[in-house]
């Protein structure tokens, strides 16, 4: 197979690959499940589609179609061929406003699409949690819904035409048909017609079509999307009396990829939602009093009826992203009922509101009902779309499980639904989830199960099985919006009846004579507990590291928290910063998640005495550039800096430390002994002649400008210019990072003169560097020392009282983070780490106390853009330099929307990272710079920012403490 798989590589305009890392990485999706594929395709246009399609019909191998590998249900996992369309069928082709209209290819991701038809006053109304990384093809696949569906419908009702290639090879476009032009479309000699031809002979029998509307699942259902629609179809005037055209496009949303390969896809669009906007956050003390609520809310005209309980609520506590969105949230609710009403005009929101708070306190369900407006309804939602996430993020190898999460029945059965649901996990001793689509009659229910043990395995089955007897019961829907998938495939003959579901395998065998198309999806499906992601029972690998991965049960299970959700996946255009190399590359393997998965896939199987060192997590790491977008834009906190430096520690181990990694690794000692000879070194690094020589030596990029010495160091300054105050407001130690010692040491004494003309006692001591660098490069013993001298000598002088400062972002927060990882006595980091801040954040505090006062600075009129590090995104908040910077009354500030500038500390010097590095700055933060005015500063707190800043634009960014220290009066 090997040859025939190099010999289709080189016929294929895409990209083949079948190595070991890609094939690990593509092995799961968001599911429980996992299959090593054959191989992995990009294919770059339609003819490769076609290749691909003909190799799997000689080869009989499967096909298995994927954009953003978000699915829940297993549909994208399968021993064939994965078909990533991602990277290159994503382009908007056509809009048509005056139809509301919009043509696209399958990976165009859901967001980007309604970003790009805004501007006409349309949008795509379904609304996954998943949105700002799906795409438009996982989408009619799944038949997708979202939070909206109760106002927009699903995918399935906006799906107008899709473009496909059969299993022949053929195209074929779905379009709507009426009864006079299906007889042109089913006579002719095409596999299309043949394809109308058989459907019709297998529909139109009226004993047919009643055992479908016996058994299918309610239509009053709108959420109905177990096996394919055939309920559908025979509601069309091709099968019916009723007038609705006949659109196939029916049949494929929801079909999983098995019936055709969809390249470009034509939807209906809505008018953007009615401006004025409201939300009545119901609490309820019990699963049943919400239930019992639903009914009456939807009397009102929501546009959103979500619900949350207390699973995920807590789960939001800790998180460092979200814990502050839950700034609504009264006393301990066991669930909220998130309902949302909008109008064109606020006289008429408020009388909605009016008439649902009577609807809702008249029931005596609810004990509270607080109102949010505007932004906070984001943050609201936010938080109820984190959900799907979150869970990943319980500690150790009980998760919330992904098995009958996706049922859905008639809203006037919910409330008994859900109490005959709740009975079947008492009955297991399960406390399970309650998420999502209330208002839909679908509520994302989770048992917490431990799929590596047998016991759990077992209940995994059984009460999937219960489940769907209870759907059945109430004729609901086994797969609201997920799929069926591997998960909930062998099921679908119970739902439908085994006549309906004879129907099916006839159906796919119409399209799919030869089963090439993500085969083992919907018919034919393998045991739900086949395939799992972890091997049952197997005895767990024991894996010694250096840092400290308790607090997730070590390094596996830190890794194992990713569950695929895939918001590493996002577009710059969605905000934040993760993941800044896959947005550069557009490549899986350079996500969070790709390297969560290779991590744990290589050590749970790697036969090696040292599980680190393969070439393959070498290749997965080399891109991330450590910005701790994940360690809080991932709802699962899945810390990949953590994880890359104790891979590179480990790899280390067994293949040594090359010459630039000791030297970026050492740079602190190298500058300190540049520094005797300030002059001399600055021309060495400056001169073309000599400072190419030395990148040359050490792999750096030719074009990456050299970063000068300071002319005195910033210790320097402090023992010749300490000053002590008569009656200061308290005193303050200033960490003496290696960064602005030695590079920046300006900004150094522009906090020294800062904090001391604002009468703050500023004292210094001789510490050891941070240490950054050392966990960098995975010079991990190295990081540990200098971390426990730091630590050790802090704590006998850092109190609430006199707390610890920082200007490199990078230095002081490692306190707060790696090294909690690092330290011999962690009670001792624990208690530091309280009282260490980054100068920003002590600077607010001390303004919120009163102690600092805008008549101290200038009321002169200037604009202010800030780009902030990526460790105080992740670690602190943007706000607090934005907070600072406001100050001056009459500064004008912004915060940039910019992600990671791409410099990363060494990464952006060196040579095989550089362009990777500019182009991670091109993707906002360049942009935004070069449009500023030259009279507009520019303010940026990371050294790194600052230079990278000034080689991507030529202009010169301060660190926010320099532009105050220049406003005092």
């Amino acid at each position: 197979m090997k040859e025939k798989l190099l010999e289709l590589q080189r016929t294929l305009n895409g990209e083949l690959l079948f190595d070991d890392l890609h094939k690990s990485i593509y092995a799961t999706d968001a599911s429980v499940y996992r299959e090593i594929p054959l191989a992995v395709c990009f294919p770059k246009n339609k003819d490769d589609i076609k290749l691909l399609i003909d190799f799997a019909t000689q080869n009989r191998i499967g096909l298995i179609p994927r954009t953003a590998g978000t699915s829940l249900a297993g549909q994208c996992v399968g021993s064939g061929i994965v078909v990533d369309v991602s990277k290159h069928f994503n382009k908007i082709i056509k809009i048509d406003p005056n139809n509301r209209t919009v043509v696209v290819e399958p990976g165009v991701i859901r967001d980007d699409l309604n970003r790009a038809i805004e501007e006409f006053g349309l949008f795509f109304g379904p609304n996954t949690s998943t949105s700002n990384r799906c795409m438009i093809g996982g989408m009619v696949g799944n038949n997708s819904s979202g939070t909206t569906s109760i106002k927009y419908g699903t995918t399935r009702d906006k799906t107008l035409g899709l473009k496909t290639i059969l299993s022949d090879g053929s195209e074929a476009e779905f379009n709507p048909i009426s009864r006079n032009d299906f007889e042109g479309y089913k006579n002719g000699k095409s596999l299309e017609s043949k394809i109308y031809k058989k459907l019709y002979k297998l529909l139109s029998p009226a004993e047919v079509q009643k055992e479908i509307t016996k058994e299918f699942p309610l239509e009053t259902i709108h959420r109905r999307n177990t096996g394919y629609a055939l309920d559908s179809l025979i509601d069309t005037e091709v099968f019916s009396e009723n007038n609705k055209a006949l659109n196939l496009c029916e049949l494929l949303s929801g079909s999983e990829g098995t019936l055709a390969f969809t390249t470009e896809i034509t939807l209906q669009l809505d008018v953007l939602a009615p401006k004025y906007t409201a939300m009545v956050a119901a609490h309820f003390s019990s699963i049943e009093n919400c239930m019992l609520a639903v009914e009456p809310a939807m009397e009102s005209d929501l546009y959103t009826c979500e619900m949350m309980d207390k699973v995920i609520l807590d789960c939001t506590i800790q998180n460092l992203k979200y814990k502050e969105n839950r700034f609504f949230i009264e006393g301990d609710p066991k669930a909220i009922l998130m309902l949302e009403l909008r109008s064109e005009n606020q006289e008429d929101l408020n009388n909605q509101i009016h008439v649902l708070l009577n609807r809702i306190e008249n029931t005596n369900l609810a004990y509270a009902l607080p109102i949010l407006m505007d932004e906070q309804i984001d943050k609201a939602l936010e938080l109820r779309k984190a959900g799907l996430g979150l869970l990943g993020n319980i500690i150790g190898d009980k998760k919330a499980v992904a098995c009958i999460e996706d049922t859905a029945v008639a809203l006037p059965d919910l409330a008994n639904y859900i109490a005959e649901f709740s009975e079947i996990m008492k009955k297991y001793k399960q406390e399970a989830v309650y998420y999502a689509h209330a208002g839909a009659g679908e509520l994302h229910l989770r048992p917490i199960l431990n799929l590596k043990k047998e016991e759990d395995v077992d209940l995994f089955r059984k009460i999937t099985e219960e489940v769907a007897i209870l759907v059945k019961k109430y004729r609901g829907s086994m797969s609201g919006e997920h799929g069926d998938g591997r998960l909930r495939g062998e099921f679908i003959e119970l739902m439908i009846g085994s006549k309906n579901y004879k129907l099916l395998e006839e159906v796919k065998a119409i399209f799919d004579p030869h089963n090439i198309f993500n085969p083992g999806k919907i018919t034919n499906t393998a045991p739900m507990d086949t395939s799992l992601r972890y091997e049952i029972d197997r005895k767990e690998p024991k894996i010694k590291t250096l840092m400290d991965f308790s607090d997730s049960q070590g390094i596996l299970r830190l890794a194992e928290k990713c569950n695929g959700s895939g918001d590493c996946r996002k577009s710059v255009e969605a905000g934040g910063t993760m993941c800044p190399s896959y947005r550069a590359t557009k490549n899986e393997k350079d996500t969070t998640r790709a390297r969560a998965n290779a991590l744990r896939e290589f050590l749970t199987n790697s036969e090696k005495p040292n599980k680190f060192a393969h070439e393959e997590l070498k290749e997965v790491f080399d891109l991330c550039i450590s910005c701790k977008g994940c360690k809080s834009e991932c709802p699962s906190n899945v810390d990949v800096a953590a994880l890359k430096a104790e891979f590179q520690y480990q790899y280390q181990k067994s293949n040594g430390k090359s010459l630039r990694s000791k030297a970026f690794a050492n740079n602190s000692k190298m500058n300190q002994l540049a520094s005797k000879a300030t002059g001399i070194s600055n021309f060495l690094f400056s001169n073309s002649f000599t400072s190419g020589i030395a990148k040359n030596i050490m792999g750096v990029a030719s074009e990456r400008s050299l970063p000068k010495l300071s002319k005195v160091t910033l210790w320097e300054y402090y023992k010749k210019n300490q000053k002590t105050l008569e009656a200061p407001i308290k005193t303050v130690y200033l960490f003496k990072d290696e960064f602005t010692n030695y590079l920046d040491a300006e900004v150094g004494i522009d906090a020294l003169v800062l904090l001391e003309k604002l009468n703050y006692q500023v004292k210094m001591v001789n510490n050891p560097e941070s240490g950054r660098s050392y966990i960098s490069k995975g010079f991990l013993e190295e990081a540990k020392d200098v971390a426990n001298k730091n630590i050790e000598l802090f704590s006998t002088l850092i109190s609430n009282e006199t707390p610890l400062i920082g200007i490199e972002p990078s230095a002081i927060l490692g306190f707060r983070d790696e090294y909690l990882r690092l330290a011999n006595n962690l009670e001792q980091a624990e208690n530091l780490s309280k009282n260490c801040f980054l100068i920003e954040e002590f600077l607010k505090k001390e303004i919120a106390l009163g102690n600092i006062k805008s008549s101290s600075f200038t009321s002169e009129i200037k604009e202010i853009k800030i780009h902030t590090h990526c460790h105080q995104k992740a670690l602190s908040n943007s706000a607090y330099t934005f907070d600072i910077l406001n100050l001056p009354t009459n500064y004008k500030v912004r915060i940039i929307a910019s992600g990671c500038c791409g410099m990363a500390g060494s990464f952006g010097y060196e040579k095989e990272h550089y362009e990777i590095s500019m182009n991670i700055g091109e993707q906002s933060l360049f942009p935004a710079v070069r449009k500023c005015p030259d009279s507009t500063l520019i303010a940026a707190n990371g050294t790194s920012c600052r230079h990278q800043i000034f080689d991507g634009t030529k202009r010169q960014a301060k660190h926010p403490v320099t532009i105050l220290k220049e406003a005092l009066i």
